[in-house]
């Protein structure tokens, strides 16, 4: 059991960890040549230059001006002082509302950490129960704790009267939070430039018909169901393959570039490679000569492979972007059911061009079926298998499991400071170990599920992964904590001490969460804003293959808000803040620095770094309220199980209202506010739409819309475009080459449609 001495320890350690990274950063970004990697995205907003100074080359390179070094801590304020509004302008709704969920648990807990250390803090330190318990490990925090206050007695009504405080507290600036946030997606709506997006909706299960292809199909159904507002489409291609042939051509060209540079510095000696796997065997050849040869056979392959493409009726999937001459025709079209049968022509808003994720268009309908169902399988066995070896770390992460294992490491052990290091550090850093490499598996899940957007892909992975932590990092850690370090005292004690037990070791735990806070929380949020793997890189690049401005803009590596592992984490933090409120209010402090550190260096981040690959107007929001809705409603439900272990049914009783009246409260706010991050209003958008008209009366929308969703791999000047379907407005009949009389129910309307219109 960690103690008070063991958390100091934890504490030295995480805080001399994140004020070196912080100082090695305030030091590195004044430096010239790191540039690119603290600024890029000014420098992608053309707003900033490489620093380039007469004189000394080493004045390129070292910052010698040592008056800036003076103010080296500058970027803190700077950080903070840029308005909201402005922020939103320079760098999207995203991020200005991913900021507002640090600023929010600062909103929620710090009230609450203030009327917990003047309520219930002095409740728990005079209870004085842990000492009348024997055979039970326990330290000076676990008697700040509820732990520490004797079954049945009336200080129970305090922690029953401020549970129902913070989660009243709780609900009121959420909902205040989230009527903030709909109504800044709306302005941000209303106010938004022209974007191909807002005129395309994306067409999906087009049935298959024996007389047109799909895209002389797509044409024919939204011209006669959408007369009036259908403007043209784009079907969609199966090009996955011949973009892995561009990806490994452009591969092949980097190697190439890397190796011509090396031979102009050393014009005497000609660059080899070896023919095999990365390099790392086979014949030894010219590496120049070996490098061109691929790049040609590429070339053969990749036009072989675009002939195939643009010819082949099975290249096309059945699918299409379809395009509107107007954002109102569009809305009726995305939020509408288009056939009498739900399974085909299912329409939803179109990604942004750079949001779409062009490898899962071309899975077919019933395969995507499949592929979900057989993903939530994974997932489940993923989710609560992964609970044993995190067992068995946490059973390992203190001092009797490593003596057990480790006997030979007894004498180092018993060792004051060596003690206080593996009680108070080791936890924390083992768990965040096991969790480096769940982010990619699954994100690898949510891509075979067959998302068509990043920005889904993130918010399916955030939900997966926001499971993955609340069954195995707090449930798991607080289960098998408890069991491995109280074994022998559940074996051998009466079935009637059990739950007393459980009830007092459980909140023991928060000695855990406090290390865990320090480790991830307050060393690794410093890490973030170091970079330094992007440092690293950026300089590899920008020694061996960088020729060029071009070539040293394309070597930066921004980065993004990475919302699929970000969010999710965030959510861990309001969770065991919510749960320890009323249990372990000691925890809280721990939680207050971790958001307000949190919030100054990602807006750093977001104002001088990262480049969002996608703007989605903050459509992650109710996902957001639900997951710390749910938190409250765990927290509820584990101070009821809690309670029951104190010998205070009456209170017990008295708390099942809570969990009911937070259900109540999420229907409630999804009710008032969700259809704003669902559904883009009719008058909205007709009032963009006559806007327009009366502003750019000459606007010319098909040119404006006809490459935007053209697959990346057609828009490198060596590819053939595929044609885009334009309307034919002169033509008062829709053309068809449909001969047969066979054909679904939708074929029969549309015929009765266009003799109507005739």
């Amino acid at each position: 059991m960690a103690t008070l001495q063991d958390i100091g320890m934890s504490a030295a350690i995480n805080i001399l960890s994140a004020f070196s990274f912080l100082v090695a950063f305030a030091l590195l970004r004044l430096q010239p040549i790191n540039d690119r990697v603290y600024f890029p995205k000014w420098y992608l907003m053309g707003i900033r230059g490489s620093p380039t100074r007469s004189g000394a080359l080493v004045k390129n390179v070292v910052n010698l001006d040592f008056k800036t070094y003076i103010k080296f801590l500058n970027w803190m304020p700077a950080a903070l002082n840029m308005p909201e509004p402005e922020l939103t302008e320079h760098a999207g709704l995203d991020s200005t509302a991913f900021i507002r969920i640090y600023l929010l648990g600062l909103k929620i807990f710090v009230p609450i950490t203030l009327l917990a250390f003047v309520v219930l803090v002095p409740a728990n330190w005079t209870g004085n129960t842990l000492e009348g318990i024997k055979n039970l490990t326990f330290s000076n925090i676990d008697k700040l704790s509820i732990s520490n206050v004797p079954s049945g007695s009336n200080r129970f009504w305090a922690h029953l009267f401020m549970s129902y405080v913070f989660s009243y507290w709780t609900c009121y600036v959420l909902y205040h939070e989230y009527k903030t946030i709909a109504s800044m997606r709306l302005r941000y709506l209303a106010s938004e430039n022209r974007r191909p997006d807002q005129f395309t909706v994306l067409v999906k299960n087009v049935p298959p018909d024996p007389d047109e292809s799909v895209s002389e199909h797509v044409e024919h159904f939204f011209c006669v169901n959408h007369p009036d507002h259908y403007l043209m489409h784009q079907v969609v291609y199966d090009a996955n393959k011949l973009a892995k042939l561009v990806a490994k051509k452009k591969s092949m060209q980097n190697w190439l570039v890397y190796y011509q540079n090396k031979y102009e510095r050393n014009p005497t000696k000609k660059p080899t490679t070896k023919k095999g796997f990365w390099g790392l065997w086979g014949g030894r050849v010219d590496a120049i000569d070996f490098y061109s040869a691929e790049i040609d056979k590429l070339n053969l392959e990749e036009n072989t492979e675009r002939e195939r493409v643009t010819s082949d009726p099975r290249a096309t999937v059945p699918a299409a972007f379809v395009s509107f001459k107007t954002r109102w025709g569009a809305a009726v079209c995305a939020q509408t059911q288009q056939s009498s049968n739900p399974t085909i022509w299912l329409t939803e808003w179109a990604p942004q061009p750079s949001d779409v994720f062009w490898d899962n268009l071309a899975i077919p309908y019933v395969e995507l079926s499949v592929r979900r169902l057989l993903m939530a399988i994974c997932l489940f066995l993923l989710t609560f298998f992964f609970m044993i070896p995190i067992a068995f770390v946490q059973s390992l992460a203190n001092i009797e499991g490593i003596m057990k294992v480790l006997p030979f490491l007894k004498p180092l052990i018993e060792k004051k400071v060596v003690k206080s290091v593996i009680q108070g550090f080791l936890p924390g850093i083992v768990l965040k170990i096991f969790l480096i490499l769940l982010p990619s598996i699954l994100m690898t899940m949510s891509r075979i599920e067959g998302f068509t957007s990043l920005s889904s892909l993130e918010r399916r992975s955030a939900e997966k992964y926001h499971l993955f932590i609340l069954v195995n990092v707090f449930l798991g850690s607080i289960v098998t904590g408890t069991a491995f370090q109280q074994l022998e005292k559940f074996i051998n004690e009466p079935s009637t001490e059990f739950t007393k037990t459980v009830g007092v070791s459980i909140p023991m735990k928060a000695t855990f969460f406090m290390t865990y806070v320090m480790v991830d929380g307050w060393a690794g949020v410093a890490a973030e804003i170091l970079r330094l793997v992007p440092l690293v890189m950026f300089h590899l690049k920008n020694t061996f293959l960088v020729k060029t401005e071009q070539d040293r803009e394309q070597a930066m590596d921004p980065g993004c808000l990475d919302f699929a592992t970000s969010e999710p984490r965030i959510q861990f933090y309001f969770l065991v803040g919510l749960v320890y409120s009323v249990i372990t209010p000691v925890l809280l402090p721990f939680i207050l620095v971790f958001f307000a550190f949190s919030y100054m260096v990602f807006r750093h981040q977001i104002i001088n770094v990262y480049d969002q690959k996608y703007e989605s107007a903050a459509a992650f929001w109710p996902h957001v309220h639900r997951r710390i809705i749910t938190g409250l409603i765990i927290s509820q439900f584990l101070l009821m199980g809690l309670f029951s272990t104190k010998g205070v049914a009456k209170s017990t009783l008295l708390l099942i209202a809570q969990p009911i009246l937070t259900i109540w409260f999420h229907r409630f706010c999804k009710g008032c506010f969700e259809t704003a991050f669902m559904k883009l209003p009719l008058q909205e958008a007709m009032v963009k739409d006559t806007l327009e008209r009366a502003t750019e009366p000459s606007l010319n929308l098909r040119a404006y819309l006809k490459d935007p969703y053209v697959h990346p791999v057609f828009k490198s000047g060596e590819l053939e475009r595929p044609v885009t379907i334009d309307e034919e407005e002169s033509n008062p009949l829709v053309a068809t080459k449909r001969k047969s009389h066979r054909g679904s129910r939708h074929d029969s309307e549309a015929s009765s449609e266009v003799g109507a219109r005739i």
